[in-house]
């Protein structure tokens, strides 16, 4: 439907930023499990949907991954791609498909502010957040909390790419 918006990862995380602007100071009112976390996730699946065929992990990282949705890759890698990918960039599970992670990269290349993102570590998927919002676990900080028994992923990587 709209998903040619990803084509323009610059112009995204400039509606990103303003998304996140706009939705910050009502954080107190925006809590999981609230009354307003249906409208949230309402939002987010018909909006994030139409554009990124968001896939409702309850943890959107799409302005660290080029504003390429990671949960659309077939084996749902959630930090780079697997051993498989084709040398034409396509997906070993579904050829016909460019793997998301070679997208991904690609775009992040055209982002200046979280551009940066793409090489940090993410943590796991948490499979509870499932069918959250995830503009309310962000502002809740529930999104980067790791289940216990889980690794912290470190967040002080500094790598310079190339373009």
């Amino acid at each position: 439907m709209l998903r040619f918006l990803q084509n323009y990862p610059k112009a995204m995380e400039t509606i990103y930023d303003a998304a996140h602007s706009a939705i910050k100071p009502f954080a107190r009112w925006l809590k999981p499990n609230g009354r307003l976390e249906p409208i949230m996730i309402w939002g987010e699946s018909v909006g994030k949907g139409a554009v990124f065929d968001c896939q409702m992990c309850g943890q959107c990282i799409l302005h660290s991954t080029g504003m390429t949705c990671p949960m659309t890759c077939p084996k749902n890698l959630r930090n780079g791609p697997c051993g498989g990918v084709r040398t034409n960039g396509h997906c070993e599970v579904k050829p016909d498909m460019r793997c998301v992670w070679t997208v991904a990269y690609e775009r992040s290349l055209q982002m200046p502010k979280y551009g940066h993102e793409f090489i940090q570590i993410q943590p796991p998927v948490n499979r509870r957040l499932e069918g959250t919002a995830s503009w309310v676990n962000m502002l809740a900080g529930t999104d980067t909390i790791t289940p216990k028994g889980w690794v912290t992923p470190p967040t002080d990587i500094s790598v310079e790419r190339s373009a």
